[in-house]
């Protein structure tokens, strides 16, 4: 498939901040993040391991770095925090694969796949415990404060996830509550923190904050998108996956919008099953893209991209404010 200009533009920008800002620092982190997990305990440094080598487009810990730099950056400030981001993310991806059943993650097993529930919620916790003992070693209350509240706030999200499963008369609102928790907030906290440690006033790391919010809603909401869109190759896994496991997300809460009354019917049928064969999987991504939901929701995810964009345009026009503008970009757009 030919590509565009637009997005030829976007992959050179992209290897032009990775090759700059990032590939040293972020290659640096994850040294790190392999030692830190380096633990007594076969089993636990194993499925560490294994989360870290499955790879991943460590947008969280980029955008701690990318933050930073706009200040007074200082790599070993900057490094723990990019860690607990990293580490915070990967906990919520182990437990949420439990809670979905979910077989693949990144084109391989699911440590629950391959290890079981039992295994992979324990991972997920211990996850999850590095990074309060990670960020308590820093001795700032503040940040301890933040990775606090934020470890309340993903599983609130993760509890609504839950309890309106298979539920298909949702509202953009409990959409919203949702995503806003389980991804909103962290590329959020990623940005201020990264602002916090590198000398930023007050109102600039409030302004990155809301830069981070709006990002990462606009990132959930195009995660959401290519799950019924996406080549699976590049995806690293089956489309409809939350078709499957009955999330509901925007494209479906507008697509239901939007057909008429039989084919709604029929694709609030099929989401209502807790077991799917591949057929029916089919039939319900077929109803969701003759609908509008994905142009909405494509339209929705690009607003929120430009409100997060308004928030760099107090910050004096430095290669350091193009890459994140370049960066906010990739995650509007792309199409992995």
């Amino acid at each position: 498939m030919r590509k565009e200009k637009g997005d030829i533009r976007m992959e050179a920008a992209l290897k032009r901040i990775w090759a700059r800002e990032l590939e040293e620092d972020l290659t640096r982190i994850n040294r790190a993040l392999e030692d830190y997990l380096r633990v007594e305990g076969d089993l636990v440094a194993e499925t560490g391991r294994f989360l870290l080598e499955a790879g991943g487009k460590r947008i969280r810990p980029s955008f701690v770095v990318l933050s930073s730099k706009l200040f007074s950056y200082d790599f070993d400030k900057v490094r723990p925090l990019a860690m607990a981001v990293e580490l915070m993310h990967m906990a919520s991806l182990v437990h949420d694969d439990v809670v979905d059943a979910s077989l693949t993650r990144r084109g391989r097993p699911s440590v629950s796949a391959r290890w079981g529930n039992e295994v992979a919620i324990s991972t997920g916790s211990f996850l999850f415990a590095k990074v309060m003992d990670l960020v308590l070693d820093l001795e700032d209350p503040a940040l301890f404060a933040l990775f606090a509240k934020m470890c309340v706030q993903m599983t609130l999200g993760e509890i609504q996830q839950i309890r309106v499963a298979y539920n298909v008369d949702q509202s953009f609102r409990q959409y919203y509550y949702r995503i806003s928790r389980k991804t909103g907030l962290l590329v959020a906290m990623s940005c201020q923190t990264g602002a916090m440690v590198s000398g930023a006033t007050a109102r600039e790391t409030m302004l990155l904050r809301r830069f981070g919010h709006s990002l990462g809603i606009a990132f959930q909401i195009v995660d959401d998108i290519l799950d019924l869109t996406a080549d699976p190759r590049k995806l690293g896994k089956p489309c409809g996956g939350d078709i499957r496991q009955g999330i509901m997300t925007l494209p479906m809460i507008y697509a239901m919008e939007s057909l008429p009354a039989s084919q709604r019917d029929r694709f609030a049928e099929i989401f209502c099953l807790r077991d799917k064969d591949e057929a029916l999987v089919a039939e319900a991504l077929w109803l969701v893209k003759i609908s509008d939901g994905i142009q909405r929701a494509q339209e929705l995810a690009n607003r929120y991209t430009e409100r997060a964009q308004n928030c760099l345009s107090c910050f004096p026009k430095t290669r350091h404010r193009k890459n994140l503008q370049d960066l906010a970009e990739f995650v509007g757009k792309r199409k992995f």
